[in-house]
């Protein structure tokens, strides 16, 4: 698409610095927009222009300037200005007489939370991937405008301070305005009211989709819980700037899967519908909005502000993503939209990732976090250890955070995380006064009242590589964990492909598995198996399932072109897997109940009607946390079949 993005210079004093931004949407085929970028009030001999290298929620390098092309200037009356480029993606003028104008072409077909995507049906706008800034000029006021095609009914969503016309929004800065993506296009709106602290708050779902309104309506019926469980979690909700909080939401089969946070908004894009996945798209945005309070507002000092010239290394990821990761999983279940099963079932995923992964030897949580800059969207083209070396920070950190609910929770009744994340909400998000690792110490010490205690945890779990006592501490409340696969043979956790008739093994098998310590690695062919030939996975588990841990196999396997032997010693399915007492025939006792209510049940002060899903086949209404009919084993859908 042909973006034409036209600056309007209003008159300044000498010296007052401004950039204003008109964007108008013409041609709606090559993914291109054509910006000219006007800059007023310059009193420096060399404007310095950048193109962003990293972008909000995002800690690696993207290289933005690689999609810029067709570069000009000219100063305020016209004439023409050159332009040297000290490296790839700054521009340096001179020669101007206090006003700029720069137009360029940005070619943009990637719509998500990170990059641009600009086609027939939307324009869809992350900020720093489409807007040259000047280096200096973070305090200057920005003003844009949007100018949809003609006939296309495109409105405008986007976190951007509104103004009497409906397609012309400021910020404050340029932080704030790279923070605030937009979407343009004939999307579908959904709001509600929400009262915090005497004031009251819209929250909206800009929603592009191909599906119903009768599933966009479900959806916001959903959304509304999980807001509110979130909200309860803090007893307020943030202070938006505008009064306003904005999901951005594309859901289209040309989009890509993200979730980006923003500080009164956030995009949630997804190639799903609502129709096949609107519990898993509700996770996202839930995610995502805690983040408003969580990484937006209780803001690590690592990342303020954020530089847009570099990757940003952040220690505090397993909290700032983590902890919000281990709400995304509770907040569902106290909305009434995950069975106690399901909630176990994503914490057990959880628990045994980080139990399991010898990555855990390597680095803490803490460092993990700090690879975000490698691992975060990064490109590169060589292979990686990461099997070995590598724990999520969003998955260690849901761990930690449950570990310390549930520690927090059995040492005395009255503290939680819930109480924590509050505790952290007034002392550093409210004030918006950034936080450090220390300061998160202190102030776990302060909520418990007990140092001693804040210190041991933070050493041992979080800087440190030791795990919770999960399983004691699982029990307090209800639940079990044990060997997913008991007594099951295993070759242990490895990636196999079957490509033209071979079995390959597709990534670098962990180090304690059965294959790497008979010297298997990746892209080696295993040929045969117990004195079998194998072409597929299937043939590979049928074998394995035969024996019992500890048996050993004969294997044959390519490597590298020369045909191998090795001896491989199976061992027991190390998965772990977390289970309610009714699962296992064990009593729920009532102390038992009653602890297991005050972490699930719902804390809103909100009252909505229960949710209800739908049999497509029998056309019963069940409870919403079931998945498929007890009547006919449908699946159930969220909206009521007519």
């Amino acid at each position: 698409m042909r973006l034409a993005v036209l600056l309007l210079l209003a008159p300044l004093a000498f010296g007052q610095q401004s950039v204003t931004y008109t964007v108008s949407c013409d041609n709606a085929v090559h993914h291109e927009a054509v910006v000219t970028a006007v800059f007023s009030g310059i009193t420096q001999s060399v404007l310095e222009l950048r193109m962003s290298r990293s972008s909000p929620g995002r800690y690696a390098i993207h290289e933005y300037a690689k999609n810029v092309y067709r570069i000009s200037a000219v100063d305020g009356n016209g004439n023409a200005l050159s332009l040297e480029r000290p490296n790839p993606y700054q521009w340096n003028v001179a020669g101007h007489n206090g006003t700029i104008r720069v137009t360029y072409t940005v070619y943009g077909d990637h719509a998500d939370g990170t990059y641009v995507g600009v086609d027939s049906t939307h324009a869809h706008f992350n900020m720093p991937a489409a807007f040259l800034w000047v280096r200096g000029w973070d305090a200057a006021p920005i003003r844009v405008t949007f100018r949809p095609p003609a006939k296309s009914g495109w409105k405008v969503a986007t976190q951007l301070h509104p103004t009497s016309d409906p397609f012309t929004f400021t910020a404050p800065g340029l932080q704030y305005f790279m923070d605030s993506p937009t979407e343009l296009s004939s999307f579908s709106l959904r709001e509600w009211k929400l009262r915090s602290n005497g004031k009251e708050s819209t929250i909206r779902i800009a929603m592009h989709h191909e599906g119903s309104d009768r599933e966009l309506d479900a959806y916001a019926e959903m959304a509304k819980r999980v807001v509110s469980e979130a909200k309860a979690v803090y007893g307020e909700l943030p202070n938006y700037d505008v009064g306003t909080y904005t999901f951005l939401a594309d859901y289209l089969p040309w989009v890509y899967g993200d979730g980006m946070e923003h500080r009164n908004s956030t995009i949630i894009a997804s190639s799903g519908n609502l129709r096949n996945n609107a519990v898993g798209l509700l996770g996202t945005l839930l995610h995502e909005y805690f983040h408003s309070w969580n990484v937006e507002r209780i803001r690590p000092k690592s990342l303020e502000p954020f530089n847009f010239e570099e990757a940003n290394m952040s220690g505090e990821l397993w909290f700032a993503e983590g902890f919000t990761s281990y709400y995304s999983t509770l907040l569902l279940r106290r909305a009434g939209m995950r069975s106690i099963d399901r909630f176990a079932e994503a914490a057990g995923d959880a628990v045994s990732t980080v139990v399991n992964s010898p990555g855990r030897d390597l680095f803490s949580a803490v460092e993990m976090s700090m690879q975000a800059p490698f691992v975060d969207a990064a490109t590169a083209i060589d292979e990686t250890n990461r099997e070995n070396t590598f724990i999520s920070y969003y998955t260690w950190g849901e761990a930690i955070g449950l570990g310390l609910d549930l520690t927090l929770r059995t040492r005395n009744p009255e503290r939680s995380l819930d109480g924590f994340m509050k505790a952290m909400w007034e002392r550093f998000g409210k004030t918006e006064i950034p936080y450090s690792l220390e300061s998160w110490r202190l102030t776990l010490g302060e909520y418990v009242g007990d140092s001693v205690f804040a210190d041991d945890f933070f050493r041992r779990y979080v800087a440190g590589h030791e795990t919770v006592a999960y399983a004691s501490l699982m029990e307090n409340f209800g639940f079990v964990i044990r060997n997913r696969k008991e007594g099951k043979a295993s070759i242990g956790n490895v990636g196999l492909r079957e490509m033209s008739g071979r079995l390959v093994v597709s990534n670098t098998p962990t180090s304690w598995s059965p294959l790497y310590l008979a010297g298997i690695d990746r892209w080696d062919e295993i040929v045969s198996f117990d004195g079998a030939p194998v072409l597929r996975r299937q043939d590979l588990d049928s074998l394995a399932g035969l024996h019992k841990p500890g048996d050993k196999v004969d294997v044959t396997f390519r490597q590298r072109g020369m045909l191998k032997r090795a001896t491989v010693t199976l061992m027991e399915d190390r998965s772990l897997e977390i289970a309610p007492f009714e699962k296992i025939g064990k009593e729920v006792t009532e102390k038992v109940r009653l602890r297991r209510a005050a972490w699930l049940d719902s804390k809103s002060e909100e009252k909505y009607p229960p949710l209800q899903k739908w049999c497509p086949e029998c056309r019963r209404g069940s409870a919403f946390e079931e998945e498929y009919c007890r009547f006919d084993g449908q699946r159930m859908d969220i909206v009521r079949q007519k």
